[in-house]
């Protein structure tokens, strides 16, 4: 039986060498009928057509990258000006405030003098002062202690948001990438569908669960709510999915916990989306007025967010100076994380 099955597969090797061998037909083509002279006229026509296409094709990508960074300098632009604007107009003298400005503020409805329809004149709308001056600066830095403590109220609700966030979205994102089931798929499905909802809708909820364990009016009624939002919960599960499955196995056979993978494997993986998740939380909850508005009914309770339109407005120079000192903590830490909130937002695969 061996010895005929050997001489079957003989048979067809034999057979496919000779069919391997076969000699190729010639092709003939219309480049081959040419004579060499005629050979060289069609190429160099040839060449110089791919030439003028490839020139347009250049030309239409330059147009469009020009018009692309046309729009976008000009977003960028119209974004700056109030931010360079009010920096600037804060170093102006009060005289100078108010005589380029005082029109505008005259003719709102909150005027002592009353509220008029129409401005009186035309406002001048100066970028550089004529004359430095810092003293708006100290009266809201020496002279206004409720600045300086809507400030100090501003830090201690922003920062536990976010560092409590980071924490329970660090594990939470860690159990949905481990344990793939179904129920747990339905739980993130849940927690996209809260993602998507506005957080006013969940406000009045809130109101009801910090009545009910007698949170109002103190810190915890707007702190607990944010530590356990969803939205970073979403980020860092999709970019913890991206990690190769590899260097958990691999950890795993050299016995490794689950502890140890969640600190010394995932964690230094997902460095750019923790720093990502925290410039974004960071700025979100340090601009945040309407939780404040409907959990403290305490006045010296409440950041600076809400307090930043009481600044006195008899006096525009100190808002001017408010404001600026108000952008100075999202802008350094936009400034020093870029580069982690571009490629951890990047590449966690947000749509």
């Amino acid at each position: 039986m061996d010895d005929r099955i050997r001489e079957m597969r003989r048979r067809q090797a034999t057979l496919a060498r000779r069919n391997v061998y076969k000699p190729t037909p010639e092709v003939s083509s219309y480049f081959s009928s040419l004579k060499p002279e005629e050979k060289i006229k069609f190429v160099s026509s040839a060449r110089s057509r791919n030439a003028k296409i490839l020139a347009k094709r250049r030309l239409k990508n330059r147009i469009f990258t020009a018009l692309g960074v046309a729009v976008i300098s000009a977003a960028a632009l119209l974004a700056l000006i109030p931010i360079f604007f009010t920096f600037l107009n804060s170093f102006m003298s009060s005289a100078e405030i108010t005589s380029n400005y005082g029109v505008i503020f005259q003719s709102l409805p909150g005027d002592s003098n009353g509220a008029a329809e129409f401005l009186s004149r035309r406002p001048q709308l100066q970028l550089i002062p004529q004359q430095v001056s810092v003293e708006q600066y100290s009266k809201l830095l020496f002279m206004t202690p409720s600045y300086l403590f809507r400030y100090w109220n501003s830090i201690l609700l922003t920062v536990p948001i976010v560092a409590g966030q980071l924490i329970v979205a660090s594990m939470a994102s860690y159990s949905f990438m481990r344990y793939r089931r179904k129920r747990r798929e339905v739980l993130f499905f849940s927690y996209v569908i809260l993602m998507l909802m506005p957080f006013q809708v969940t406000l009045v909820p809130n109101y009801l669960i910090s009545d009910k364990l007698n949170i109002l009016d103190s810190y915890l009624s707007i702190i607990l709510p944010g530590v356990f939002s969803t939205f970073s919960v979403f980020l860092l599960t999709k970019y913890m999915r991206r990690i190769p499955s590899a260097y958990i196995e691999a950890a795993r056979i050299d016995g490794a916990g689950e502890w140890q993978i969640f600190t010394r494997i995932v964690l230094p993986n997902c460095k750019n989306a923790v720093f990502a998740m925290a410039i974004l939380l960071f700025i979100d909850y340090w601009n945040m007025v309407e939780q404040p508005l409907i959990m403290l009914s305490s006045e010296e309770k409440r950041p600076l967010s809400v307090f930043l339109a009481q600044v006195n407005m008899d006096e525009i120079g100190m808002a001017f100076a408010a404001c600026a000192l108000y952008m100075v903590p999202p802008l350094l830490i936009f400034l020093r994380g870029e580069d982690y909130l571009v490629e951890g937002v990047s590449q966690a695969g947000v749509k």
